[in-house]
């Protein structure tokens, strides 16, 4: 019954573990740059975001949707479409954080300021992330992966056409 069910919502197990993951490397990055570089809210909120963007298109990729299609021209067109939904839920999160933290929610957790903002506004965009990446980045449609995965093969596209 549990196996059936890991079965049945692994895609979405594994991206709200990876969604953690690169949460959890979001905010580490954000409380380095504001506790040890000494940046602003904002400075340090936007290089936690681009170094989240860069782990989360890996970990979505490779194990959330599967994605094993190496082909260039995929790759570019589905790390576009990837990093341009993560620019939308990005400038969300940019904006939104600081003005948090503006009107009221600036207190801080674990010591850091404006932390308690950082974390309402990441549970927000780990939903819009992930409803972008399902309907948009890495649909089935595109990645042709299916038939590799269900034999356990984890070659390219061009291989599984020889």
């Amino acid at each position: 019954m549990i196996k059936k069910l890991l079965g049945q919502y692994r895609e979405l197990i594994v991206y709200f573990i990876t969604g953690v993951l690169t949460t959890l490397v979001n905010w580490a990055v954000y409380a380095l740059c504001v506790e040890m570089i000494g940046w602003s809210v904002a400075v340090s909120n936007a290089v936690a975001w681009i170094v989240a963007v860069i782990f989360a298109y890996i970990t979505n990729k490779l194990w959330v949707f599967r994605s094993f299609n190496w082909d260039v021209g995929f790759v570019l067109r589905e790390a576009f479409l990837f990093v341009s939904a993560r620019i939308l839920t990005g400038i969300f999160e940019i904006v939104s954080v600081p003005l948090l933290v503006r009107i009221g929610l600036g207190q801080s957790f674990f010591g850091v300021k404006g932390m308690w903002a950082k974390i309402l506004v990441s549970v927000v965009v780990m939903i819009l992330n992930y409803v972008f990446s399902k309907l948009i980045v890495f649909r089935k449609s595109d990645s042709r992966n299916s038939d590799s995965l269900k034999s356990g093969s984890l070659k390219t596209d061009h291989q599984n056409q020889r």
